[in-house]
């Protein structure tokens, strides 16, 4: 597994990437080692009349890696994504850098916060829809093709503040293994997050994944 994720970061006058969002994702897991990567980066930060600045950066990260086969404690098969090579990272400038740089709060990770730490916001007023950056489509299951069954199945899930699908559940249901395809397709889900003031929130939206054989 091969390929190039692009980023948009704001540098801080310290040196830190700060709201890292996709420019052009992959759609894999590709896109979690590329945030990753540049949330551990430091930079030499830009001045300005010699004093450190924000500066907006776009970002390209170049990643090549392998499905890795292990066993677990149980002898169970499990498969892990690993780098073959260092991730070669290109910055260039953003071509349409927020007039203003307002900064979320920093967080250690997301799974580590209560729901009343997460800061999930309404979508609404002052708060912007996430747009859909990259979403592929849904496969059918065997079984499903095989009577002939369709329908629409509801997900519900958080987009966080790099545009992430979060706790993705169901809401409405379709059998025959669908619920579980639909749930694979959501979690390739890729999106420009939500915006409040100009700073980039989780929110909670639902999906209609349709499945349909004509």
């Amino acid at each position: 597994m091969d390929g190039e994720v692009v980023l948009s970061i704001l540098v801080d006058a310290t040196g830190r990437p700060r709201n890292l969002m996709f420019l052009h994702p992959l759609g894999n897991d590709l896109d979690k080692f590329a945030l990753q990567i540049v949330a551990a980066d430091l930079f030499t930060p830009g001045t300005h009349d010699g004093a450190p600045v924000v500066v907006a950066q776009s970002v390209e990260v170049n990643l090549q890696a392998c499905v890795e086969q292990k066993k677990d404690d149980a002898g169970k098969k499990t498969y892990q994504l690993r780098l073959r090579a260092i991730p070669e990272q290109k910055l260039a400038p953003l071509p349409q850098p927020p007039e203003e740089a307002v900064f979320p709060l920093r967080t250690s990770s997301w799974n580590d916060l209560s729901s009343s730490d997460r800061g999930i916001q309404r979508i609404g007023s002052s708060v912007s829809a996430p747009v859909v950056l990259s979403s592929p489509e849904a496969e059918y299951s065997e079984e499903a093709k095989w009577e002939q069954y369709q329908g629409i199945c509801l997900i519900s899930l958080i987009v966080d503040a790099q545009g992430m699908p979060q706790y993705i559940q169901v809401v409405r249901k379709l059998d025959y293994g669908l619920s579980e395809k639909a749930i694979e397709a959501v979690n390739k889900f890729r999106f420009k997050p939500a915006m409040k003031n100009g700073k980039p929130v989780p929110v909670k939206i639902s999906v209609e994944i349709e499945f349909h054989l004509y």
